[in-house]
């Protein structure tokens, strides 16, 4: 393979590695059992701290949580690294997330995903997951005026918009 056939697979490698990061986020987000299990290979693990155990038993515990007490939630990822080493990565991935509690407080909190992919007949999804929250709090004074009241578009099923294909 010529280096820049091999950079532009390294590349192709990275980019399904990000695919599989918004699968978890979207997934989460939207409560998609589906959507989310794309992020983890069936035998994979995951340490959120409260949650030390299986994927599949993760998002079962990541929505019961989300359900339980939060009307709106939004997780987003920033800066990623990807260090490739054959058909494993080992990922480090910043982490933004904001909840709306159910008594009208905003909730933020930051940290970092800790992952290890894997590549198994030829999909890149987490093996294993370490989440390390570092911060958190909640912002004063977050009560919504009637201008940025939450869209009733906004679901946690497949009657939310994204599902909608225009």
């Amino acid at each position: 393979m010529s280096s820049s056939e091999e950079r532009i697979a390294r590349m192709l490698d990275k980019e399904d590695i990000r695919e599989a990061l918004l699968h978890y986020t979207r997934g989460i987000d939207r409560h998609d059992v589906s959507i989310m299990t794309k992020a983890y290979h069936a035998d994979a693990t995951d340490d959120h701290g409260e949650y030390n155990g299986t994927a599949a038993g993760f998002i079962e515990y990541a929505n019961r949580v989300h359900s339980d007490g939060f009307f709106a939630h939004q997780h987003y990822v920033g800066n990623h690294t990807i260090e490739l080493d054959g058909d494993t990565a080992r990922t480090e991935t910043y982490f933004l997330a904001s909840l709306r509690r159910d008594d009208g407080a905003t909730m933020l909190c930051g940290g970092r995903y800790i992952d290890k992919f894997e590549r198994r007949d030829g999909k890149w999804a987490i093996a294993h997951r370490t989440s390390m929250l570092e911060w958190a709090g909640d912002l004063v004074n977050s009560t919504f005026t009637s201008k940025f009241e939450t869209d009733s578009r906004a679901k946690w099923d497949h009657t939310d918009l994204s599902y909608q294909r225009q």
